[in-house]
């Protein structure tokens, strides 16, 4: 049987095809692992970390981001934030009383403010996930606030704790009431939570910064 030149130019041309295709592939997954990687900051190697495999990672992620789309979130309205940044004024205003109740307080404050500019409240797990996709960069604040709640619960949070708690608390609350984009908002370990100024601005005595 003669070989056919016409066959070689054919299996030429699909392995060519093949290895352009996987080339197209491989662009198109780096370019969004990049722009997932650039978008969600820590979540994303959280989420990495969680699941143990960066595809199903970044799967997780997209489908997070497309579930977000689905809902109409809103920024709050001069009277809305006007009425929570008074909340949180009292709330840190009862903390060096009662600081266990306060850091409840705050949790609770947070929900109805996330509740007030449409995020679909389920459980935590959910709240946290939604809420990274338009603040990821803060959104480790609520885990680390929340965590306190749960870890004082069982007696394993001091009251140093529960200070820390609540500056994350102050952080992830300035970003959903204060701001239209996601900013990092670091927080130090403090000793003393001051109540929030009445325009809803809160600063950390320098004395109280991280050295």
């Amino acid at each position: 049987m003669n070989w056919n030149p016409q066959w070689t130019l054919i299996a030429i041309i699909v392995v060519a095809a093949l290895i352009i295709i996987a080339f197209i592939a491989a662009g198109v997954r780096r370019s969004r692992s990049t722009a997932l990687r650039q978008h969600f900051g820590s979540e994303y190697d959280r989420t990495v970390k969680e699941v143990g495999s960066r595809t199903k990672a970044e799967d997780r992620l997209v489908a997070r981001t497309e579930e977000a789309k689905q809902f109409d979130i809103r920024p709050l309205t001069a009277s809305e934030r006007s009425g929570y940044v008074e909340q949180w004024r009292k709330i840190e205003a009862n903390f060096v009383e009662r600081p266990t109740t306060a850091v409840v307080e705050a949790d609770e404050l947070i929900t109805n403010v996330m509740r007030t500019r449409g995020y679909p409240m389920a459980d935590f797990g959910k709240y946290a996930e939604l809420l990274s996709v338009k603040h990821p960069r803060v959104v480790e604040h609520y885990r680390t606030g929340h965590a306190t709640i749960d870890a004082h619960g069982r007696g394993a949070a001091s009251t140093e704790d529960l200070r820390q708690s609540m500056l994350h608390y102050r952080a992830l609350f300035q970003e959903l009431v204060e701001s239209t984009i996601d900013v990092e908002r670091p927080v130090g370990t403090v000793r003393e939570v001051e109540p929030a100024r009445p325009a809803g601005t809160v600063e950390v005595r320098d004395e109280d910064r991280p050295r």
